[in-house]
């Protein structure tokens, strides 16, 4: 929305339904942006890593910038295809961290701060809170030429109180919570590429511009609550396109390799299959098109780790420390009662899921003509034509093929060093993304193995770690005559 008086942009609560429902589906993915690190295993405010919180995304004073080499802005760049008349959505979300004390009552009706006060189902620690802030603004497209346009926003300090109550209703304490002020700006410019495209390099830099400033002692605690945390940008046009920044067309590559990204990265959002029309710049790397895992059943807070496993270890933790995860923070509360829920079946489904690999003993994918091998020329293996099969020591090795297991040193450990000289049954021949090839094999003599089988899990080994069993005993492909 544009400001008629003024001409200058004025922020929108929200946008048209269309915009809304595209945006509503990157927000499922940018929420994990937004989040990733806030509370992590095992979500308790007393464990050391929780206490170096908001790694992602801090965009703090400039006063704190100059002294800390952390960085008071970030820079989107990309290519953007608009229609006529066309308006472009841009939305910053970020966390503003709210400070929590925690006291308790005393007998005179006065409350005195405490370290942590046991209540319940939950044990409350002093802890910094993220509180989700969003700014939205419409922007024609006509508007960003030469300098843009340029939309400052503040939000004012805050401070209210929470009080708390024993089951019986006496009065246990409060928790006072605090919000310093917080100021920023988006600014948003295009300018024509050369050619015939009609194509936009677009620049949208998020800034902090608050002027809080660090005495001689100031540390970085003391810096977030004026900062903007885990800030990135979702951007959908009304009509037009985008350019992918990570595979863009080879016309628009040498474009793409000077665009200036600072402390963000530009990346499709939209679905699969779908018009390139919504862009998620992220504080973190990404691919285009990223997905949430179907088996995901929740934010875990923690994308480096294996959801199985948090949830088997958060299953884990005693009581005390599930009552102490419980008064951090609401969203490590409903973590521990997600693990706690959590049945059987969905565990098992959580565990084992494979996308790096492809199947190609499925005859419509595979290895086809003019891909490049990953083995050095000259060598006496080759991935044969008919996407199925992998040649070793002469002879078609595919799924029902018989070898014996023979792991390498370089790249193995001692668990795989027991398997040596095991014969097993390979299940299918398969590629990573990288292009290599690997083994999917079931051990003979595995009391597991019909289990593993139904569940599609196997150990894996690379061609030259497998040596086919001789005929009558090697499967259904025969020796080459």
């Amino acid at each position: 929305m544009t400001d008629t008086a003024t001409g200058t942009p004025t922020a929108v609560d929200a946008f048209a339904p269309e915009l809304e429902e595209r945006l509503a589906a990157a927000r499922r993915i940018a929420d994990a942006v937004l989040f990733e690190g806030y509370v992590l295993y095992p979500y308790r405010a007393s464990a050391a890593k929780n206490r170096l919180r908001w790694q992602f995304g801090v965009l703090v004073p400039p006063g704190y910038a100059a002294v800390s080499g952390e960085s008071a802005h970030q820079r989107t760049e990309c290519l953007f295809e608009p229609r006529s008349g066309d308006r472009i959505a841009v939305e910053l979300r970020f966390l503003r961290a709210r400070r929590r004390t925690v006291q308790r009552a005393l007998p005179d009706g006065e409350f005195e701060t405490v370290p942590e006060l046991e209540l319940g189902d939950r044990v409350l620690q002093p802890w910094d809170e993220g509180a989700e802030e969003t700014v939205r603004l419409l922007l024609p497209v006509e508007l960003l030429g030469g300098d843009g346009v340029v939309h400052p926003f503040r939000l004012a300090a805050a401070r209210d109180e929470e009080h708390l109550t024993h089951d019986d209703g006496e009065v246990a304490g409060r928790l006072l919570r605090e919000s310093a002020a917080v100021a920023g700006a988006v600014r948003v410019s295009a300018r024509p590429l050369p050619g015939p495209y009609g194509t936009l390099l677009l620049t949208a830099v998020v800034e902090n511009t608050g002027g809080w400033t660090p005495d001689g002692g100031a540390r970085r605690e003391d810096a977030l609550p004026h900062a903007l945390v885990s800030a990135h940008l979702l951007l959908a046009p009304e009509r037009g396109t985008f350019l992918s920044v990570t595979d863009p067309p080879r016309w628009a590559a040498p474009v793409v390799a000077g665009c200036r990204n600072e402390h963000t990265w530009p990346v499709l959002a939209n679905p699969p299959g779908t018009r390139d029309d919504v862009l998620l710049s992220s504080p973190i790397i990404l691919e285009d098109h990223p997905r949430i895992a179907p088996e995901s059943p929740g934010p875990l807070y923690d994308a480096t780790e294996i959801d199985e496993i948090l949830a088997l270890r958060t299953a884990a933790l005693t009581e005390r420390e599930k009552r102490e995860a419980r008064g951090t923070d609401e969203r490590a509360g409903a973590v521990i009662d997600l693990a706690d829920s959590l049945p059987p079946e969905v565990l098992e489904r959580l565990h084992g899921a494979v996308r790096a690999l492809r199947d190609v003993t499925d005859p419509g994918s595979g290895s086809g003509e003019g891909e490049q091998p990953w083995w050095d020329p000259g060598a006496d293996r080759d991935v044969d034509p008919g996407r199925d099969r992998i040649l070793i020591d002469g002879r078609h090795i595919g799924a029902g093929s018989r070898v014996r297991l023979g792991p390498g040193r370089r790249r193995t450990d001692a668990q795989d060093l027991f398997l040596h000289g095991r014969t097993g049954v390979v299940e299918a021949v398969l590629h990573d993304v990288d292009g290599s090839v690997h083994l999917a094999v079931t051990v003979d003599g595995d009391p597991g193995a019909d289990l593993w089988r139904a569940q599609g899990r196997f150990r894996y080994f690379q061609p030259d770690e497998v040596t086919p069993l001789d005929d009558g005993d090697g499967g259904p492909f025969a020796e080459e005559a």
